[in-house]
């Protein structure tokens, strides 16, 4: 048998058959190997782009005006904590009250502890019981106050008028666009009505759109208009003669308004100094003259000849803004609020348009001939 050993394979096979053995089994081919495919490359992570100049200042603007709303919103909690049942009660008696005089019903309202705290430090500033009287204010009118701001003179006006006049003041949409900074005032005047039914609870809104100027249902309501230290924006926006219109439209005949606005020099240029605030008092006079408006008086008041009125942050840098911080705090300080001119117009007759040159009479036409 051990030749079988030098067998071939097909032989040996015969030979394990012969002999009643199953053949071996044939191992199987091996498979080709495949070559794994290449990984591929992570593809290279898209660079962002470097923000313009203009998404960088939109972004800060957007940043600052968050910070400023989550301050507005905290100053409102304080505000609403404030408002013990003692204030309460005091802010009700005051609104309820029956006043004989405007004169009257100002020095109360600022002599009540219902002010907001620091508010009755600027009244050395602002004088608000003379200028009022000056512009005439009597219990019984229905006033509007344009811009209402922080609600300075709000929170005079509205006691003050409460019992047997009414307030009204305009407001821009407070549900507006969040990037917007005239939704945050739109919000900051919503708030600080909302701060005190006792106070504020009869005062009406009207709101208003800052690009198409009017006050809608309100033509030949009003007694008294003011507008105090917003005149300059109104320039600014390139809507004062639009605004000036809409104010007179809602005055009833021989109707008031009371303009406050930062002074500029004399000789300056009105769509320079606006931009700081400022404007020039003849200027002013003569813009409103042409809408309709007469001047009724003028008062220094509220002059302030310390204001030199050449700040690079504008009238911004004194008080109450201070707008510098802590740089030159103490000299401006000192200077104490903006020189103010302070202007009473009556409503006259608007000045009509000119009239259109008169077309020529036709030629009768011929008689017929009969």
């Amino acid at each position: 048998m051990k030749r079988l050993n030098f067998l071939s394979a097909p032989l040996l096979s015969l030979v394990v058959l012969a002999c009643g053995g199953s053949p071996p089994a044939e191992s199987p081919a091996p498979a080709p190997e495949t070559a794994a495919p290449p990984v591929a490359a992570p593809a290279p992570a898209e660079a962002k782009a470097e923000p313009t100049p203009e998404e960088k200042k939109k972004a800060e603007a957007l940043a600052e005006l968050e910070k400023e709303r989550a301050k507005m919103k905290a100053d409102h909690e304080a505000a609403i904590a404030r408002w013990t049942p003692e204030l309460k009660k005091e802010a009700q008696a005051l609104s309820d009250k029956a006043f004989g005089t405007g004169k009257d019903a100002v020095k109360a309202a600022a002599a009540s502890k219902a002010r907001r705290p620091g508010n009755a430090d600027r009244d050395k500033f602002r004088h608000p019981v003379e200028t009022l009287e000056f512009f005439g204010l009597k219990p019984t009118m229905t006033v509007l106050e344009y811009g209402p701001g922080e609600g300075w003179y709000t929170e005079l006006l509205a006691p003050a008028l409460a019992k047997k006049g009414k307030l009204v003041v305009t407001n821009g949409d407070p549900n507006g666009p969040v990037e917007e900074r005239s939704t945050f005032y739109a919000e900051r005047v919503k708030l600080m009505l909302e701060s005190s039914p006792e106070l504020f609870g009869k005062v009406e809104t009207v709101t208003v759109d800052a690009k198409a100027p009017k006050l809608a249902g309100k033509d030949g309501q009003l007694d008294m208009a003011i507008v105090m230290r917003s005149l300059h924006g109104m320039v600014n926006a390139g809507k004062l003669d639009e605004w000036l219109a809409a104010i007179h439209a809602s005055l009833k005949p021989n109707g008031v308004l009371g303009i406050e606005q930062h002074r500029a020099n004399a000789d300056a240029k009105p769509e320079d100094t606006s931009k700081k605030g400022y404007l020039p008092e003849k200027w002013v006079i003569e813009r409103v003259e042409a809408a309709g408006f007469k001047l009724a008086g003028k008062s220094e008041i509220n002059a302030n000849p310390k204001d030199t009125k050449d700040y690079a942050d504008g009238v911004w840098a004194l008080p109450p803004s201070l707008k510098g911080g802590d740089k030159d705090r103490e000299k401006l300080a000192a200077i104490g609020e903006s020189d103010r001119m302070t202007l009473k117009f009556t409503k006259v007759a608007a000045k009509a348009a000119p009239a259109a040159a008169a077309k020529p009479a036709a030629a009768p036409a011929p008689a017929d001939k009969k």
